[in-house]
């Protein structure tokens, strides 16, 4: 069975006038359901709902949203386009999302951030911090250069940056102050 371009301008309008895929099926000849429903995936037509009953869309409810009263909170409302499946049938709908971000504000202790001393790659040694500052494509790009402790390629400073603790780090360490 081949596809015509007749054929096609013909299963497109019947697809448009909501006729089901058996339905174009038996009004075209010679081409199954699945031939036609292929057809329409291939040229990305817009799926429908299917036909009876109310639509989950319409059903939905859209509830306020309320942000919580806490400083420390910041609320967000995205609306995302979810799809899911009725039957056969693949259905888009809107959901409202409700994002609530925790921001706690937590000062170091004990950070001194050290003056750069501005050493270019050769300058570097094993004593060195080499931590690179600003855009290596640019003449102002430099390493800081502070004195690192044995065993580490950055100072203090560039070292607690460099290296995170884990989440059970962190935890441990909350629990300890």
């Amino acid at each position: 069975m081949n596809w015509t371009d007749e054929r096609v301008e013909k299963l497109k309008k019947l697809w448009a006038d909501g006729l089901s895929a058996s339905q174009i099926a038996a009004q075209l000849g010679g081409v199954s359901r699945n031939a036609v429903i292929g057809k329409v995936h291939r040229l990305n037509l817009p799926g429908r709902a299917k036909s009876g009953g109310a639509s989950s869309a319409a059903r939905t409810v859209k509830r306020p949203v309320t942000a919580p009263k806490a400083p420390n909170y910041a609320a967000r409302v995205t609306t995302r386009t979810v799809t899911r499946t009725a039957g056969a049938t693949a259905l888009k709908e809107e959901v409202e999302i409700n994002a609530i971000q925790e921001h706690r504000y937590v000062p170091a202790s004990n950070v001194v951030v050290p003056i750069s001393r501005r050493l270019a790659l050769t300058e570097l040694t094993e004593r060195t911090c080499k931590w690179p500052v600003g855009d290596p494509l640019q003449d102002d790009f430099h390493f800081c250069g502070c004195e690192s402790p044995d065993n580490s390629p950055y100072c203090n400073y560039h070292a607690r940056l460099a290296y995170q603790p884990t989440s059970s780090d962190r935890r441990r360490a909350a629990a300890a102050s």
